[in-house]
């Protein structure tokens, strides 16, 4: 059986992109979301995700970028000195190296999300992070004591499955070589992240698809995608948003790039395709 989980990150960033995923649910191919608690929509998402019941919505644990929401005196080493989580992956990864950072502090701030996101009255259907900071072994210990303490049983496989595509064609060279640059270098932490995963009884999809495509998913790419899966369960993940005045002052590199993948997932050929190859659409909930 071949199972796909196409994954929105990134709920509660913006007004725009919170309308954006639930239009990629409600027309679309989208059938899961990871929300951000600390995002400056979340009101918002959260408004969104009690009206569309049927989307599964997890949680997008953030140590990057933007306020933390436990306590700052709680998270000292976690936060830079203008008491914001570190502003890039970058940074974070620095700051991992040398050691300054506490696995607890990492904890803390965690389950203040979780918390966060629970007394809204969601129910996370799995766990992920921003910038997919659980490749990092320390992110990832932190990760799973908290899954434990909430019960949460599921979590996001961070690690890129797919190789370089020839079929895309369209695909801007240097920017997707970038990508999957990137992707391959995290490689080899995968064998010590499916062993804490395995240790902790968390469930995984077997692939995880996205990585080398973030802010260039388009429809030719996601249907080479579902043409080319393989039996077994694979996540999609996706960063669908319509662009507006509030999305282009925000931290991110994606802009104009959200509404266009936007576009792409709710081209209807998409869904006919995956009735075509009995590809079943599910989300977390279903893992």
């Amino acid at each position: 059986m071949k199972r796909l989980i196409v994954n929105a990150d990134d709920f509660g960033f913006t007004r725009g992109v919170n309308a954006g995923i639930v239009r990629a649910y409600r027309t679309g191919i989208v059938t899961s979301t990871t929300l951000m608690a600390n995002g400056e929509a979340f009101e918002d998402a959260i408004e969104l995700a009690r009206a569309n019941p049927g989307l599964g919505v997890g949680c997008h644990l953030a140590v990057v970028g933007g306020q933390p929401i436990a306590e700052k005196s709680r998270v000292r080493s976690l936060v830079d000195g203008d008491g914001t989580l570190p502003a890039t992956l970058t940074r974070l990864m620095i700051k991992l190296a040398r050691g300054s950072v506490s696995t607890d502090e990492i904890a803390i701030e965690f389950r203040s999300q979780l918390e966060r996101i629970m007394l809204a009255g969601i129910r996370p259907t799995h766990l992920d992070t921003h910038k997919h900071s659980h490749t990092h072994p320390q992110v990832m210990r932190a990760l799973v004591r908290v899954a434990a303490e909430f019960g949460i049983t599921r979590v996001r496989n961070p690690f890129e499955a797919m190789s370089v595509p020839t079929q895309f064609g369209s695909l801007p060279g240097f920017a997707f070589l970038k990508q999957y640059a990137l992707s391959a270098a995290i490689k080899p932490g995968a064998r010590q992240f499916k062993r804490l995963a395995r240790d902790h009884s968390l469930r995984t999809p077997d692939r995880f698809l996205g990585v080398g495509l973030t802010g260039m998913l388009h429809s030719a790419a996601i249907r080479s995608i579902m043409e080319s899966l393989r039996e077994g369960t694979a996540e999609l993940m996706c960063h669908p948003g319509i662009w507006d005045e509030e999305l282009e002052r925000a931290q991110t590199r994606l802009k104009r790039e959200r509404e266009r993948e936007l576009d792409a997932l709710c081209d209807p050929s998409l869904r006919r395709l995956a009735e075509e190859r009995g590809i079943e659409l599910i989300d977390y909930r279903e893992l």
